[in-house]
């Protein structure tokens, strides 16, 4: 991760005093206030003397597919890896970060800056102690002692776009503290509200509100920054005149470079826009050196596109030269090139990761549980005057690739009218196949998506236990029931299933285990996904579902179904784990999935298996398995 350069780099954590502090609304944020990644001691890094060594730095060994350089983007890029600090170990699969809890500290005596537009330091003041969340207010107590809180009024820009300032502060959030890519959920504009208070608490200033098309912009700027990040590094630091200026970069300065990148280099802006407005951001959110420094990179960037010679990696050398310029090519993790050039073959590889870096398309379940069918979805967004296709594969899913601001703001999914939810998890349910009457648990059920359709399907008779270990997620799947009007046929429980058959007796008709994974079927829509997964993630995944499998076939009646699912399109999280159960329960066997899922999606051996590049869905697998009774 990055930070601003002084002294030998290396920034120390400040105790906090006990006394008020003073913001001081002139600084750059550190890059360790957004830090969630487990501590790890910095290591000094020296600066590569060449373009190619210094965007990627992943171990050249020929150990195997779990070469360390899955998070490399954390782990070896010198901007990242240099500035890594000891905050919280907080892990990226558990969604219920609390920014509060992390701490953000400031040295209190100015700082050494390093501008590229000029060759010296600038002396720059920094902020004290503050939490992330917290404003620029003063406690204090009116005269029958009450707690009251005097806030600062607010310093309002105009000059600076509300979408540009949300995205560079949100794709902070992201690599620096576990937010997520997409602005546009459930909460409609509230979550656009929530943004402008993270600008002004981060840059000291705020915006306009954010307005529709605002709200497009950020999801697309944010989105195709996050997934280009690779390649649009390896040409920021192809135009830097020295590798440590890139090294060095404070986060914000890097974070704007990226957005005005992306934007000349795969949107089509004009260019003098996206020039000027990015100097403009860098000018007041930082200093005019900034500014000046992000109009003369950005003007070469014009220069070079205009004439078409943008640099890029040779494809040459050995196989892991070539995955390394692969990966910086197509904006990937080197592991995961090499992963699956082995499994599927260079173009099929590439055929993966151009799918992976395109915008997603979306679909929509309409909730037959609240009486609401296909038809009047349909109907609704024709009102609306937002372009669908009805899905061939299933009978209560539409498919949308614009307009999903307008469903929201609608109140479809506030209503719980409609669900978004991908066909390929729709098609999971088609092969559990609930039918009215049946006994069903979903054994790691949050966020709850299949566990809705599933009793959905149910027609209100009969049960659906849904279990998880986040109890956060779990309260929220409960809500969710209830707006959809399914609590009545849902119940759920807060356990380990590792250890949940111990004290349950019950046994169930169905058994459905969607088990935790890499989610590389994904990451189209999880744009960020990429950059957090290591390849050391794999081995531990798999003692994991191993684990899970294990514990969920003692819940299955004699004679009933298992259903195995990931949302991975990777051999080793699917069919392996399934044979590797195979031969350790006896009592199970395979039961194809023809009769529930159209042929294009089985394969040899009789498992549904959807893949993004074959059928335009996300990846995902599923097998059916049967108790002898």
């Amino acid at each position: 991760m990055m930070k601003s350069c002084h002294g030998n780099g290396k920034r120390k954590l400040k105790k906090p005093h006990n006394g008020p502090h003073q913001p001081n609304t002139n600084a750059t944020p550190s890059p360790q206030h957004f830090n969630e990644s487990p501590s790890v001691a910095p290591s000094p890094v020296a600066p590569s003397p060449t373009v190619d060594s210094a965007i990627s730095t992943e171990p050249d060994t020929d150990s195997s597919d779990h070469e360390s350089d899955g998070n490399n983007e954390f782990e070896n890029n010198p901007v990242r890896r240099s500035n890594r600090v000891s905050v919280l170990p907080i892990h990226l699969n558990d969604y219920e970060l609390n920014m509060n809890e992390l701490m953000l500290s400031f040295d209190e005596e100015p700082i050494k800056v390093f501008c590229l537009t000029e060759k010296k330091h600038k002396d720059v003041p920094s902020k004290p102690l503050l939490k992330f969340g917290e404003s620029n207010s003063r406690s204090t107590t009116n005269r029958k002692g009450s707690f009251q809180q005097e806030r600062k009024p607010k310093k309002v820009s105009l000059e600076i776009s509300p979408h540009r300032a949300v995205s560079a502060v949100r794709l902070m959030r992201i690599e620096f503290g576990g937010a997520f890519a997409d602005l546009l959920n459930e909460k409609g504009k509230g979550s656009g509200d929530n943004e402008m208070g993270y600008v002004e608490r981060t840059l000291g200033f705020c915006t306009r509100d954010l307005d529709d098309r605002d709200l497009r912009l950020v999801t697309d700027i944010v989105g195709g920054t996050i997934r280009w990040r690779k390649y649009l590094d390896y040409l920021i630091l192809s135009l830097c005149h020295d590798p440590n200026s890139f090294s060095h970069m404070e986060p914000l300065l890097l974070q704007i470079l990226r957005i005005g990148f992306y934007e000349i280099v795969k949107l089509d802006v004009p260019s003098y826009a996206v020039v000027d407005e990015n100097v403009q951001l860098a000018k007041i959110a930082l200093r005019p050196g900034a500014g000046n420094m992000v109009n003369g990179i950005l003007r070469k960037l014009v220069a070079l596109k205009e004439s078409n010679s943008l640099p890029s990696p040779q494809l040459e050398g050995d196989d892991r030269a070539q995955a390394r310029a692969l990966a910086t090519i197509y904006s990937h993790p080197v592991w995961m090139v090499r992963r699956w050039t082995k499994d599927m073959g260079r173009e099929e590889a590439i055929k993966l990761m151009k799918w992976n870096n395109s915008s997603p398309s979306f679909s929509l379940r309409a909730n037959r549980g609240k009486g609401f069918t296909r038809s009047d979805l349909v109907s609704r967004l024709e009102t609306l005057k937002v372009p669908y296709e009805l899905s061939p594969h299933l009978d209560d899913f539409v498919r949308i690739t614009t307009g999903m601001q307008s469903v929201l703001q609608d109140g479809l999914l506030k209503e719980g009218l409609c669900s978004v939810q991908d066909e390929s998890a729709g098609l999971v349910i088609s092969i559990v196949d609930p039918q009215p009457g049946e006994t069903i648990i979903d054994c790691c059920a949050a966020p709850g998506g299949k566990t809705l359709f599933m009793a959905a399907r149910l027609n209100g008779q009969g049960m659906v236990t849904a279990i998880d270990i986040n109890k956060g997620r779990l309260r929220i799947l409960k809500e969710t029931a209830k707006l959809q009007q399914l609590d009545d046929v849902i119940t759920t429980v807060h356990a380990d299933l590792r250890t949940f058959p111990e004290n349950n007796h019950v046994k169930y008709d169905k058994v459905l285990l969607d088990a935790p994974c890499s989610g590389l079927g994904v990451l189209s829509k999880r744009a960020d996904l990429r950059w957090n997964r290591k390849s050391e993630d794999m081995e531990q995944l798999k003692s994991l579902q191993d684990e899970l499998l294990d514990a969920a076939s003692m819940l299955v009646k004699p004679g009933g179904v298992l259903v195995y699912s990931s949302c991975s399109i990777d051999p080793e999280e699917n069919e392996h784990r399934v044979a590797a159960f195979l031969l350790r329960h006896q009592e199970y066997s395979i039961e194809s999935s023809e009769r529930y899922i159209s042929p294009e999606f089985l394969s040899e051996e009789g498992y549904y298996f959807s893949t993004p590049v074959k059928h335009s869905l996300d990846g995902a697998f599923a097998a059916r398995l049967l108790r002898c009774s």
